[in-house]
């Protein structure tokens, strides 16, 4: 059985980052199709539903990846966000992060040090925290 669905998806699109994005919109919207006054988003869950499997059967790997890349380029400002976020939220396990009271640049100092004297990078001015 497994040979026969890779067979039968050989040369096919498959699933990507948009194809997620549509079935997780698709998902949502039939959730919130079963409130009285939302009942409007069925059909919108359907389309969005029927869409995100004519991607991903779709021969036309082409046009799926421009459609792909183009959805990545308008997002790519709110995942560079959740990005850095996700990453300053791991990093303040081990460092404090303090903005340089000149010139705002976030300068990141190790935990555990004590109080000490930060120099700023980008303008050099210098001021004590404890770390």
């Amino acid at each position: 059985m497994k040979e026969k669905f890779m067979r039968f998806m050989y040369g096919r699109y498959g699933v990507d980052s948009f194809g997620k994005f549509l079935l997780a919109a698709c998902i949502i919207c039939y959730l919130l199709s079963h409130f009285k006054w939302l009942w409007i988003l069925y059909p919108a869950a359907v389309a969005l539903l029927i869409y995100s499997y004519f991607r991903m059967l779709s021969r036309n790997v082409y046009k799926r990846a421009a459609e792909n890349q183009k959805y990545l380029s308008c997002t790519a400002k709110i995942r560079g966000f959740w990005y850095k976020e996700k990453n300053m939220m791991q990093q303040r396990k081990t460092h404090h992060i303090y903005k340089c009271p000149n010139c705002k640049q976030k300068i990141r100092v190790p935990k555990g040090k004590g109080k000490i004297e930060i120099r700023c990078p980008k303008c050099q001015g210098t001021f004590i925290r404890r770390s």
